[in-house]
C-alpha cells in the first residue's frame, strides 16, 4: 500500500483541484430534446435528487421505473407523476443495502421486454457510525457500490443486446476522500476507525474504479457508462445519523446549499443530450469533465476490486455470458 501511496502522491496535480472549485460555481448545460415513450430506470427517486430527476424525465415525455425503499412514498410519486405528465411511473420496491433485494430487482429489470434507456444509479446514505447490513458488508459501501456494480453487471447481456443505453452513476467529489485510495482488505472497515467521509470518499471510489472495467465490458456495445457529481446541493441524506448531525445539517450545512434542480438539469443532459452520444467512462462535475482523484483512476485496483467484488456478491457463481 504504501508504494501506491507514493505512486498517487506524484500523481496529484494542482490543476485538477482548481478545475474542480471553477465547476463547482458553474451551472450546467441544458437539454431540452424531446424523450418521448423512452424508459428511464432512477434509483431513490422518492426524495431530493431523485425525486426532482424523475419529473424533469417526466416532463419530457419519458416513463419511469423507480427503485425505491418505501412502498407509500413511491406509490404517491407513481399517481403524481401519471396525473401531472400523462406518462407511466411504475416502481420496485427494494432495500439497496439487501443482497437479496438488489438480485431481485436486477433480475427483474433484467426479465423486461422493453429496452431500458437510461439508468441512473442515485439513491444514497451517508452514516456517521459503522452499520453492517444483514449480509455482513459496511453499509455505506453496500448501497453506493454494491448495489449499482450487481445491477450493471446482471443487466450487461440485456444492455448489449439493446445496442443502445446510457447508465450514469451518481458519484461525488466526495471521492477524493479516499486519498490514497481503497483498502482491498479493509472494506467493511474492521482494522481502520471508521470515518464518515472516509466510508463515504472509499465507497464512491470503488464506484468510479468500477466504471473503469463496466466501460471496457461495453466496448463497442452501443451502451455508455458515465459518473457525475450532483453539486453541492440539499438532499434528504444523513437523516440515519444522530440528532446533533441532523441539526448541524438543517441549521448550517443546507443553508449554504443550492436547489437539486441543478443536478436533475445535469443528469438529464447527460442522459438524452446528443452531446453525449459515444461518451463513456467520464466523471463530470454537472456536466463539466472532469479529471478524478489518481486512486479512482488506478486500473490495476480497478481489476482487483472488480474480482473481489465477484466473489463477495456470489456473482462468479452465475453463469452469466456477458
Amino acid at each position: 500500500m504504501a508504494k501506491k501511496t507514493s505512486k498517487y502522491i506524484h500523481e496529484y496535480k494542482w490543476s485538477n483541484i482548481f478545475a474542480m472549485i471553477r465547476n463547482n460555481m458553474r451551472a450546467p448545460n441544458i437539454c431540452n430534446d424531446n424523450f418521448r415513450n423512452k424508459l428511464v430506470v432512477i434509483t431513490g427517486a422518492t426524495s431530493g435528487i431523485g425525486y426532482i430527476t424523475a419529473r424533469k424525465y417526466a416532463a419530457h415525455g419519458a416513463n419511469l421505473l423507480c427503485v425505491n425503499r418505501n412502498p407509500e412514498k413511491s406509490e404517491k410519486l407513481k399517481i403524481e407523476i401519471e396525473s401531472e405528465f400523462d406518462v407511466k411511473c411504475d416502481y420496485l420496491i427494494a432495500d439497496l443495502s439487501s443482497l437479496n433485494d438488489i438480485f431481485r430487482v436486477s433480475n427483474e429489470l433484467s426479465a423486461l421486454e422493453q429496452p431500458i434507456d437510461v439508468i441512473i444509479h442515485n439513491a444514497g446514505v451517508y452514516l456517521t457510525k459503522r452499520e453492517l447490513t444483514p449480509d455482513g458488508f459496511e453499509k455505506v459501501f453496500a448501497v453506493h457500490y454494491l448495489s449499482s456494480f450487481i445491477m450493471n453487471y446482471i443487466l450487461m447481456k440485456k444492455l448489449k443486446a439493446q445496442e443502445n443505453a446510457r447508465i450514469i452513476l451518481v458519484g461525488s467529489e466526495g471521492h477524493r476522500f479516499a486519498a490514497w485510495g481503497l483498502k482491498l482488505d479493509d472494506l467493511n472497515w474492521e482494522k481502520r476507525r471508521f470515518s464518515g467521509l472516509k466510508s463515504y470518499g472509499s465507497a464512491k471510489t470503488a464506484q468510479l474504479l468500477s466504471m473503469i472495467v463496466f466501460k471496457e465490458k461495453f466496448e463497442n456495445s452501443g451502451v455508455t457508462i458515465n459518473t457525475m457529481h450532483p453539486g453541492a446541493v440539499k438532499t434528504d441524506t444523513g437523516q440515519e445519523n444522530g440528532r446533533v448531525y441532523r441539526w448541524f445539517k438543517k441549521n448550517i450545512f443546507d443553508k449554504t446549499l443550492k436547489s437539486p434542480e441543478i443536478s436533475a438539469e445535469a443528469l438529464y443532459y447527460l442522459g438524452v443530450s446528443k452531446d453525449l452520444e459515444g461518451i463513456s467512462g467520464k466523471f463530470f462535475n454537472l456536466t463539466k469533465e472532469e479529471v478524478p482523484a489518481p486512486p479512482a483512476l488506478d486500473k490495476e485496483v480497478a481489476f482487483e476490486l472488480w474480482d473481489k467484488t465477484l466473489i463477495m456478491t456470489a456473482l462468479n457463481e452465475l453463469n452469466l455470458k456477458t
